[in-house]
């Protein structure tokens, strides 16, 4: 959870926020197959329940001092140009989160842990 106090008061985020609105942001960038699982209570939970899909899955929210740290496990479709789609994906997840928040990404890293058709 991060908390934001200002002038007006404490403004709470949740994590689930967060983790939601990157999932959907990373999911409709051109070239992303999917998102691969980032840790292992996603691996678990992906195998007890498979036929879900989870926004959260692959996304990774760090807080270091009022800034943000964003991972991202993505699968990436075969063929394109793996450089030029992280590059399209850190650019569109800092816009996005930067926009609907207010709080500033200190940096995004895309880890491309597989290939799909």
């Amino acid at each position: 959870m991060i908390r934001i106090e200002n002038h007006l008061g404490k403004i709470e985020i949740q994590d689930s926020y967060f983790s939601d609105l990157i999932g959907h942001t990373v999911t409709a960038c051109f070239g992303v197959a999917g998102m691969a699982n980032s840790g292992a209570s996603q691996g678990l939970r992906s195998f007890f329940f498979r036929r879900r899909k989870y926004l959260d899955q692959g996304v990774r929210v760090a807080t270091e001092g009022g800034e943000l740290n964003i991972s991202l496990h993505i699968l990436v479709t075969y063929g394109v140009n793996i450089a030029a789609i992280a590059d399209s994906i850190t650019n569109k997840v800092r816009y996005t989160v930067e926009t609907a928040t207010g709080l500033t990404v200190k940096k995004v890293s895309v880890f491309v842990d597989g290939m799909a058709k």
